[in-house]
Parts: structure tokens; C-alpha cells; sequence
């Protein structure tokens, strides 16, 4: 009896020893946070040296910072800068480009609201922290972040400045979110920095963070909208994504799926071998993620084909054939099932003038 519990405890001890990778952040985040103090007066040489971040890190998306790394410069920021709001000052500081392909892909979206989906579906790349979700529930649109590791409060203020601050610049000035919610508390020092930028009602220690849009602001066209680069970085964004989550099965199948759709051989054994797994072994593992093939073929082709068809100099025949379908009928049927209307019906809704 005594030799069992000293193995089982040896075993606990083991187990215990297995850590998961740390979450991470875009190490290219760091520039903007370099800026900020430059602009503050503050050496930023001296400050990331004496938390270990490198100087100047690369636009390379898989340059990648610990989440607790980012917490220990978070806090060596604002104890040099004695700014409790340091994470809004750096929110005026962040580029798109410093969040690479899904920067730009946000950057060229055609509306506030593919804006929304789209860090839904990549903001992974940019951030492991915080899960996003897009709601709709009563002509309001509910941008949410469910938090999936600790990490420090300028980092939920960097970012939900940066989108505020890069939605009015994408649609207008004097657009503003019905209400924010922060996972954060607030700072001792009070809310009004918070409301000031917002220019909206703010509240503090919710579950997650979220931000709360009208609808009808979020469909207004945008000025700046190329649905042709969003399409591009879209791809880039998820064959990083792939690299990133090497063992996310359903990442590796979508990429798979957007490189031979314009073959028209995309068949569950092609991207199973792709994948370097047999047809079986790739169903069940979808299964335990709660999806099928021919499910994220549908959701793969409905995403692609609405893209397409913001790009006015593709016709539908050539869209037909790049989502593999033999002919547009078959396109025309699925893409009423996906959308409710046919291809023509949605391009010609979606083809509005912007209102500024």
C-alpha cells in the first residue's frame, strides 16, 4: 500500500509539472507602447530594457510577447509615467499596421459591422487574452471579449481605445458606442478619462468586456471600404493563424478549404490528407470541436462568396468557380440558403453610397 500512494503522488506530481503554453500578444504591439512613452518624454530603451522586452520587434505576427510579459511593461509604464490612463494614451499610439494582416483586413472592411466580424474571427492573431464575440440582440450590436487569462487593465483600455478611435476614423468623428462595459476596475482616480474618449456611458468589473454599437451605424458603408485587400488579408490572416494554432484542427481545415475550392477538388479526403490524417480521424476531431467538414465548407464558401461580391469587377460566373461549384445554379441555390437572396439581389443591396 505504501509503494501504490508513493507512485500515485510521483504521478500527481508529474501532472502537475505539464504546463500549458502561455497565452501571448503581437510583439509588433510593443511599438505602440514605445511611442506612447517616447511621447511622454519617458526613454523606452531603458523601460523595456528592465522588464526584458526586445527592443524594436518586427512586424512579424509571429514575433510573439508572454501575456505576462506585457503586465510587467504595463506596470513599469505607468509607474514611470505616474499616468494611471497610460493604456488609453497607447490606444492613440497603435497602428494597423501593428496588428498586420488583420489591421489592414479591418482597415479596407466594408462596413462597421465586417469590421466586428472580423476580429471575431482573427483576433487571435493579435491577442490570446480575450475570446470575441459579435451579438445582436434588439437592434443593438454587442461586441464582446470573454477573458481567457489575467492580464492588466491598460491592456483592455489600449485596445477598446484603438478600436473606438479607428472605427470614427473608418466612418465618421462623430461616431460613438452606445455603452462600454470593462472587465477592468476602475481606476482609484475615477471614470472620466474612460468617458471622455468613449464619449459614452462607462461601468467597470463586469464579467467581460464589451461594447455596445447601434446597428443601423455599424451597416453604413465605408468610404475606405476594398473589399479585394480585405480579401487578401483575410487569407494571410488565417494561413498565420494556422501556424499559430498548429494543433486547432479547425483553422488547418479552413485554410485548406480557401487554397483548393478554385481547384473544385475539395472533398473531405483531399483536405484530410492535406492535413497528413486519414478521413475518419479528421471527422472525429471536428466532432469533438463540436462541427463537421461540410459545415465549415458552407461557412468558408458563404464568407468568401459575400466578399466576392462587394468586388464589382468579379462576375458570378467567375465567383461560382472560384467556391468550386460547377456551375451558378448550384452557387445561386446555396447562396440563398446561406443569405436568404440570390447573388445579384445582394450585390445590388449592398451596393449603397456611404453616409457621412
Amino acid at each position: 500500500m505504501k509503494s501504490t500512494g508513493s507512485t500515485t503522488t510521483s504521478a500527481q506530481t508529474a501532472h502537475a509539472s505539464v504546463r500549458l503554453p502561455e497565452a501571448t500578444t503581437i510583439g509588433s504591439y510593443s511599438q505602440a507602447i514605445a511611442r506612447a512613452l517616447q511621447a511622454s518624454g519617458i526613454d523606452s530603451t531603458r523601460i523595456f530594457r528592465s522588464v526584458g522586452v526586445p527592443i524594436g520587434s518586427s512586424n512579424d505576427p509571429m514575433t510573439r510577447l508572454p501575456v505576462s510579459t506585457m503586465t510587467r511593461l504595463y506596470r513599469a509604464c505607468v509607474d514611470v509615467t505616474h499616468n494611471p490612463y497610460f493604456g488609453l494614451t497607447v490606444a492613440r499610439y497603435i497602428h494597423v499596421s501593428n496588428l498586420h494582416a488583420l489591421g489592414y483586413a479591418l482597415a479596407a472592411s466594408a462596413n462597421l459591422m465586417d469590421f466586428c466580424q472580423r476580429l471575431e474571427r482573427y483576433f487571435r492573431l493579435v491577442s490570446q487574452v480575450a475570446k470575441v464575440s459579435v451579438n445582436e440582440e434588439g437592434g443593438k450590436v454587442l461586441l464582446r471579449f470573454k477573458h481567457l487569462e489575467a492580464s492588466s487593465g491598460e491592456t483592455e483600455d489600449a485596445t477598446f481605445g484603438f478600436l473606438i478611435l479607428t472605427m470614427r476614423l473608418l466612418y465618421k468623428q462623430s461616431f460613438n458606442p452606445e455603452r462600454v462595459e470593462f472587465h477592468r476596475p476602475m481606476p482609484r482616480e475615477g471614470a472620466e478619462p474612460y468617458e471622455a474618449l468613449m464619449r459614452a456611458p462607462v461601468s467597470f468589473s463586469h464579467d467581460e468586456g464589451m461594447l455596445v454599437f447601434e446597428r443601423a451605424d455599424l451597416l453604413q458603408p465605408l468610404f475606405g471600404s476594398c473589399p479585394e485587400l480585405a480579401q487578401v488579408n483575410d487569407t494571410i490572416a488565417i494561413s498565420y493563424l494556422a501556424k499559430l494554432d498548429k494543433n486547432d484542427v479547425i483553422t488547418g481545415v479552413t485554410q485548406k478549404i480557401i487554397e483548393l475550392l478554385p481547384s473544385g477538388d475539395c472533398s473531405r479526403e483531399k483536405i484530410a490528407s492535406a492535413l497528413f490524417m486519414s478521413p475518419a480521424t479528421l471527422y472525429l476531431k471536428l466532432a469533438e470541436r463540436g462541427t463537421s467538414f461540410q459545415a465549415l465548407l458552407d461557412l468558408t464558401r458563404k464568407e468568401l462568396a459575400c466578399n466576392y461580391l462587394h468586388q464589382a469587377n468579379r462576375t458570378v460566373t467567375e465567383v461560382t468557380f472560384l467556391l468550386g461549384f460547377t456551375d451558378t445554379s448550384n452557387f445561386t441555390r446555396a447562396f440563398k440558403r446561406w443569405t436568404g437572396s440570390s447573388p445579384k439581389d445582394y450585390r445590388a443591396a449592398e451596393h449603397t453610397t456611404p453616409e457621412h
